[in-house]
């Protein structure tokens, strides 16, 4: 998981717990995408890039505020030593506004993407501002550092990116790829426990199968998610 520049879009993790991060990406999809070439990965630590001997990378907020900060330079000195061009930065923030299924599929298309993972009270908002970085937030809880969000973004990136799955027409069947939950899906036995799958997957009508799949993507989303089903 070196800093090497391989083809495909590159995406870089500034963490303070690289250890963290790379199993995942060591793994399954991620992994694949990696092996092939469609995807490279980089993680650089900010501790790498401070100056004295403790490698110290935070301190206290000005104003009183709890907690401790992570300072702005060993973050722009981590995100510089990664020396990619036209760089989509995002901080993973809290306050930041929802990741959704769309941002993957437009960060997909670039060239390279680094994730700025906080940690304690978060990160300097002058190096945030600096970058020019995004802020994106996967939900309304807090977390104790941000390398769980940057994966969960760098996977739904990675999953749009042409390549990268096995069967490219499951990312048609996903939720939120037409706009709504996607209908449930069954596998083999046809009872299991007492419970059939529906009959309508049994028969073998494509076209029965499609309706279905329809009418259940809606009601579905309509029972838990019925926000996206209303007018934007």
């Amino acid at each position: 998981m070196g800093s090497d520049i391989l083809r495909g879009l590159e995406i870089g993790f500034v963490s303070l717990f690289p250890e963290v991060i790379r199993p995942y990406l060591g793994a399954s999809i991620l992994h694949r995408a990696s092996s092939s070439g469609i995807v490279s990965f980089s993680v650089v630590n900010p501790r790498d890039f401070t100056y004295d001997r403790h490698a110290k990378v935070d301190d206290a907020p000005f104003g009183g505020e709890p907690g401790l900060l992570i300072k702005a330079e060993p973050v722009a000195l981590a995100v510089e030593s990664l020396n990619l061009s036209s760089t989509v930065v995002i901080s993973t923030d809290p306050a930041g506004i929802p990741f959704r299924q769309s941002d993957a599929i437009e960060l997909a298309s670039q060239s390279s993407v680094v994730f700025l993972c906080g940690h304690y009270e978060g990160i300097d908002e002058r190096v945030i501002d600096y970058l020019g970085a995004r802020r994106y937030s996967i939900g309304d809880f807090v977390l104790t550092g941000g390398e769980l969000p940057a994966l969960v973004m760098a996977d739904a990136i990675c999953r749009n990116i042409p390549g990268v799955l096995g069967d490219s027409a499951s990312l048609a069947a996903d939720s939120f790829s037409a706009g709504e939950l996607s209908a449930e899906n069954y596998t083999r036995p046809a009872v299991w426990r007492g419970i059939s799958v529906p009959e309508v997957l049994m028969r073998g009508n494509h076209a029965e199968i499609r309706k279905w799949r329809a009418v259940r993507a809606k009601e579905i989303t309509q029972q838990r998610r019925p926000d996206l089903l209303e007018p934007s």
